[in-house]
């Protein structure tokens, strides 16, 4: 199991459709994973989860991933945050 902390830093938050890009990426990869706002724990697969989150700006967000492509997940995701949603999803 791998994890790590990204910060939100998009205007707007994380609304529905980039929950849904997020979600997209996450899918893609076999690995379970999960995102925890607060004390709030979703499943990266599931979009009313994601959204459910209210990840606004400057929300910090920990990842937690397990599974065989862990690492290559881990990093695909983080990045995806960072990067303000302009890596787009797989």
């Amino acid at each position: 199991m791998v994890s790590g902390q990204v910060k939100v830093i998009t205007k707007n938050g994380i609304h529905l459709r980039l929950a849904s890009d997020l979600v997209k990426a996450a899918n893609s990869f076999r690995s379970e994973i999960w995102i925890t706002k607060d004390s709030q724990e979703v499943n990266a697969k599931s979009i009313l989860g994601v959204a459910g989150l209210g990840a606004e700006l400057g929300a910090e967000l920990f990842i937690k991933v397990e599974g065989d492509d862990e690492e290559e997940a881990l990093e695909y995701l983080v990045t995806l945050v960072e990067s303000d949603f302009t890596k787009g999803a797989q």
